[in-house]
């Protein structure tokens, strides 16, 4: 086996190491507000599950060169996000949204996506996804870097409303083949979710 140093390599070495050893990741798909109200929108592969109880997500978002990116931002002033589940039937439009737009364009209406009126959070969702999640911000922790500028925010959201589309929800599970979701892979690369197999835990 090859041994390495990570600090002996540099970030984009680091990265290339994590990004291609951590897969398939599930994209999260995140919609927040300005303090414009400028509609933002874009994915994110930093995401997992914190906690059932209540229900929390964690969305690690990178920064650049020390400064917060549109959905960290947002997130923090307005204290909501709404997280989506990427999937097949809106991959496309969500790549889009990848693109560096500055803060007072909406990546929402660059890629012809659909907001929707949330219930308990001021941000919209998009009609497009077949999960969405209604987020308040739990916490968001700087982390990485250095202490004057850190890398990365660690967005902590604590889920107040799910919204799941009817044929994938039965008696209160989702049907993963219906939900088509996509993850992330290394450089231009994304997984549909292939085949399944099962294992017993043991007692």
């Amino acid at each position: 086996m090859i041994a390495i140093d990570p600090s002996n390599q540099t970030e984009r070495e680091n990265y290339k190491l994590l990004i291609g050893s951590i897969i398939p990741r599930p994209i999260a798909f995140v919609t927040t507000l300005s303090t414009e109200d400028v509609l933002n929108a874009a994915p994110f592969s930093y995401f997992t599950i914190v906690t059932a109880d209540p229900p929390m997500i964690a969305v690690s978002v990178q920064r650049r060169q020390g400064e917060r990116k549109d959905t960290s931002r947002n997130a923090i002033a307005k204290g909501e996000l709404v997280v989506h589940i990427s999937d097949e039937s809106y991959v496309n439009e969500i790549n889009q949204t990848a693109a560096a737009l500055p803060s007072d364009e909406s990546e929402v209406v660059l890629a012809g996506l659909t907001p929707v009126p949330s219930v308990k959070v001021a941000v919209p969702g998009i009609a497009e996804a077949s999960i969405r999640m209604e987020c308040v911000l739990e916490r968001a922790i700087p982390l990485g870097g250095t202490e004057d500028a850190p890398s990365a925010d660690l967005l902590i959201g604590r889920v107040v409303h799910f919204h799941i589309a009817n044929e994938l929800y039965d008696k209160g599970h989702i049907d993963a083949q219906k939900l088509r979701p996509v993850s992330r892979l290394a450089g231009n690369s994304y997984a549909k979710l292939g085949e399944q197999f099962e294992i017993e835990r043991p007692v």
